[in-house]
């Protein structure tokens, strides 16, 4: 048989014929009245609950849920434990778990699983020192006892090393004490080399992730709980915060939700005014969430001087701030936490706006202006300091350029330093920094777990505090207020740690941050969440 040949000339028209077909479409996100469509700056990451940046935490807490779980009113509420015992000594923590529950992919969330999960994050626990309750957990894992134990399918019981008395707000957090299904982990066991997939116990599903586009979640139909009012929620990838606007003028979006700011946040606070006045659209602020800070070193010249910090806190015009940045929808602060967290309400003096009193603390520290000279200086050195923020927030860059603006009335050069996101993370943790911004996290991490953190070098605190003479006094008493079973002991060992940062003028609190939310009439069941970091999209449908 002779065999057949196409000419070279065959080949070619083939495949142009082929580019003149149809070609299959993108895929695209789904569409319709069963659509929630929100959006963010970036995808939602890759949704390790063990670890943190790039993952979002919103969407973590939508896939994976925790033991208890932080309700509006401060109080903590059984979640995947229907309930747990305490020791005499408040070292052992014995949880029942619920037994109608099961990951998305229909693994069985049990004693086992929470075990799983528990060794991974101990396993890293120099990731979570930040946290105490790490801490403790390992602490009795390295004096060769065992801190997570199964005692049958649905018990667990946690040991602790000292009656640690915020362990169910810090179970309570998105990360990193959460549930991944055991078949999700990676061979290793090990999470912090990653995971094969996002699986939860949560009402929300990951299905598809298009990178710099959109994710998307779907409805978990075996959820143990009252399950979505929506079957999908799209998140769309929207960099910008004008962008965002005109995506939900065009109803390309259905809700904006999260921090204001301008070009910063998910919307410029002026374009939220607007729609304010608008009869047509929903536009609310929450309540206080956390607090928008900035750390000033101690260890670092010039602000190791305390009259400079003194100084700058009573110059920074922060009225102003509130009224011309924030457009009154974040209120003035002026303490590092809100006085309706607990253990914080002290009647501590604010450093009122003062230029006078500024410049006269300036004065009786030797900082000198001579004459025809811009800046103070003192011993032959000029009165500058690096301010640093994520170059690309436009909301820290308004209010970095007013600062630098105010501290120059008064004689104080302010270089702005803007950055990447990672370059101003790590200028944190190394104390590369005379001001910097270090917001609070806000509940249900004020102040137990944010003043835990100071004492190591994970966020800007450490360092900012490094350069005080009482640093060592400071963490002990940190230490201590966090094992106290003595509620009067707790109370005061937190208004001398509260009271000393104060004085020391260590922190410039500049507002109490706040979420904001717009949307049209038809979404219903639209409300905050308990937290900054939670949203609850379970509540809201189309009507």
């Amino acid at each position: 048989m002779t065999e057949r040949r196409f000419a070279p000339w065959l080949f070619a028209v083939f495949a142009l014929l082929t580019l003149m077909l149809p070609q299959p479409l993108q895929a695209a996100p789904p569409e319709g009245d069963d659509v929630l469509v929100y959006s963010w700056n970036s995808n939602v990451g890759p949704l390790n609950p063990h670890t943190y940046s790039p993952s979002q935490m919103f969407a973590q807490a939508m896939v994976y849920e925790p033991l208890v779980r932080y309700q509006a009113d401060g109080t903590i509420a059984p979640w995947l434990a229907t309930s747990w015992k305490i020791s005499e000594d408040g070292k052992e923590y014995t949880f029942t778990l619920r037994k109608d529950v099961t990951f998305s992919d229909g693994q069985p969330f049990n004693a086992e699983a929470v075990k799983k999960n528990f060794d991974t994050i101990l396993l890293n626990h120099k990731n979570h020192d930040w946290l105490e309750l790490v801490n403790q957990l390992h602490a009795v894992e390295e004096a060769g006892g065992q801190a997570v134990t199964v005692i049958d399918d649905h018990t667990v019981k946690l040991t602790l090393k000292a009656p640690y008395y915020p362990i169910l707000q810090e179970l309570a957090l998105i990360r990193p004490d959460r549930f991944l299904s055991p078949a999700a982990f990676p061979e290793s066991g090990d999470t912090a080399q990653g995971i094969k997939a996002p699986i939860g116990t949560g009402p929300w599903k990951v299905v598809e992730m298009v990178k710099g586009e959109y994710d998307v979640f779907e409805r978990n139909e075996a959820y143990w709980g009252k399950k979505p009012a929506m079957k999908y929620l799209v998140v769309k990838v929207i960099p910008d915060s004008n962008a965002r606007a005109v995506a939900f003028d065009t109803g390309e979006i259905d809700l904006i939700y999260g921090a204001g700011g301008h070009g910063g946040g998910q919307l410029g606070l002026d374009t939220f005014q607007r729609y304010q006045q608008m009869g047509n659209v929903e536009a609310s602020v929450s309540p206080p969430l956390a607090t928008r800070a900035m750390a000033l070193n101690t260890k670092r010249f010039p602000t190791n001087d305390l009259a400079v910090r003194r100084a700058i806190l009573h110059a920074v015009n922060k009225p102003a701030m509130v009224e011309h940045i924030f457009l009154g929808v974040e209120p003035q602060a002026d303490t590092l936490f809100a006085p309706s967290m607990p253990y914080c309400d002290l009647g501590l003096a604010p450093y009122g706006f003062d230029p006078a009193e500024a410049e006269a603390l300036l004065d009786k520290a030797g900082w000198t202006l001579a004459e025809g000279d811009e800046y103070r200086a003192k011993d032959g050195k000029e009165l500058a300091l690096e301010l640093c923020f994520v170059g690309n927030d436009a909301l820290q860059k308004s209010v970095a350029e007013v600062i630098q603006g105010d501290l120059k009335r008064i004689g104080i050069k302010v270089n702005l330093v803007g950055e990447e996101s990672d370059s101003f993370y790590t200028r944190q943790m190394n104390g590369e920094f005379g001001i910097i911004f270090g917001d609070t996290w806000g509940p249900p991490y004020d102040p137990h777990s944010f003043c835990s953190s100071m004492r190591v070098p994970s966020h800007a605190d450490y360092q900012a505090q490094l350069g005080l003479p009482m640093k060592a006094e400071i963490d002990e008493k940190i230490g201590q207020v966090l094992v106290t079973v003595d509620e009067k002991e707790r109370a005061d060992l937190y208004r001398d740690i509260l009271t000393t940062l104060h004085e020391q003028a260590v922190y410039l609190p500049l507002t109490y941050m706040t979420s904001i939310m717009v949307h049209r009439p038809e979404l219903k069941g639209a409300s905050f969440g308990p937290t900054q970091q939670e949203i609850p999209f379970e509540s809201m449908e189309k009507k």
